[in-house]
């Protein structure tokens, strides 16, 4: 038997042992609501599929799979231990790297981007780029950036960003931008003389079992990777980043886009967030560092980013109108997942989905905000 199947026949178990109505001040009959709200959406087509898990007070206390994880070519039933490209909900996981090196003293997030990217702007500090107010817009036309630096140049995406760089004045203006994150994961490899895939996986993956989460998947967790969007020659994606910066100029190692895991291992993530950094024994982060890695920084109130992570700001309607504004953060991700977390009930919520599978098409947004009232009413 492995890993895998091992993982999902304790989630079943963790299931059928749950009470009737109640886990953990969570009325299960309530949060059952979302199964209705995600099955209407399979039904509109606006996702074929997807894997809902809730965490509250430490313990998993809702896991389900809904409608399918392939439908073209050949139709493959969804399960909870299903792979997804995560998109934009990297970023996060780069953020994590760069407050890991912060608590080692290694950088300082008030720190030039300069000291560690030469060809950076001087006036660029690393907070601007963990709360998207650098002023570098983001990146258009991959097609083009391919065609004149070539595809997976890191040199031409360096030469790119730094003209990107300076467009607006920093701290002024909150503008959502990948290539922040891509100039994130450049920091965390000058510093570490790792990759961010390296990186990843010794100071977190590793030390937390996150055994299906990676770039690039091979192997098992290859095999349980979804599908994603249908190509001109017929083909989908599969195991391969949807996001184009990622994967033709960056080679599927982003610090923007390029992670791929499941419900099992995220529930992992969130719970160590939950618990202040630590979870079984292992801490990544400590209580203070989790503590400021989710807190909207001083002075940058009027955005609503935290460091890594989306509060208030006009990106996070996720959060549904119940939980708390200010202290409930998460990320979403371009694809269809998407994570959030409030400290304040201790309750977190991962919504896996591939909206874009087979074509791209439709909406998550008033889904996942339904998703989160449902779930918000379901607290006793």
């Amino acid at each position: 038997m492995t890993r895998s199947n091992l993982n999902g026949i304790l989630f079943l178990i963790v299931m059928l042992l749950l009470p009737a109505f109640a886990v953990g001040e969570i009325n299960i009959k309530r949060l059952s609501l979302a199964d209705s709200l995600i099955n209407e959406a399979i039904k509109e087509k606006t996702i074929p599929g997807g894997v809902l898990a809730v965490v509250h007070k430490g313990q998993l206390v809702y896991i389900k799979a809904y409608g399918n994880k392939a439908v073209y070519p050949d139709v493959e039933p969804m399960t909870i231990e299903t792979v997804f490209d995560l998109a934009s909900v990297t970023k996060p996981f780069t953020a994590l790297s760069i407050m890991i090196l912060a608590e080692r003293g290694e950088l300082n997030l008030d720190d030039p981007v300069r000291r560690y990217l030469p060809y950076m702007p001087r006036n660029i500090k690393i907070i601007h780029l963990l709360t998207h107010t650098s002023g570098i817009p983001d990146y258009s036309n991959v097609a083009a950036l391919v065609k004149k630096y070539g595809k997976g140049n890191r040199k031409g995406l360096e030469e790119y960003i730094a003209q990107m760089a300076g467009k607006n004045k920093p701290g002024e203006v909150f503008e959502y931008s990948c290539l922040n994150y891509v100039a994130l994961q450049f920091i965390v490899e000058k510093i570490s003389g790792k990759s961010l895939q390296d990186f990843t996986q010794e100071n977190i993956f590793k030390p937390l079992r996150m055994d299906n989460t990676s770039f690039n998947p091979k192997g098992e967790t290859l095999k349980l990777c979804a599908p994603t969007e249908k190509q001109k020659d017929g083909s989908v994606l599969r195991g391969v980043v949807h996001d184009s910066l990622s994967q033709y100029l960056n080679n599927g190692i982003s610090g923007n886009a390029g992670l791929f895991s499941n419900a099992h291992d995220l529930v992992i993530l969130v719970k160590m967030l939950l618990n202040n950094g630590e979870l079984n024994g292992t801490r990544i982060l400590s209580a203070l560092s989790c503590e400021v890695m989710r807190t909207v920084p001083k002075g940058y109130e009027k955005f609503g980013r935290s460091l890594g992570w989306d509060n208030y700001s006009t990106y996070s309607s996720d959060h549904g109108n119940f939980f708390d504004r200010e202290r409930t953060y998460g990320h979403t991700g371009y694809t269809g997942p998407g994570i959030f977390i409030d400290p304040v009930n201790e309750t977190a919520v991962i919504f896996l989905a591939h909206r874009v599978h087979p074509n791209n098409v439709g909406s998550m947004v008033p889904l996942r905000a339904k998703l989160a009232n449902i779930i918000a009413g379901s607290i006793e």
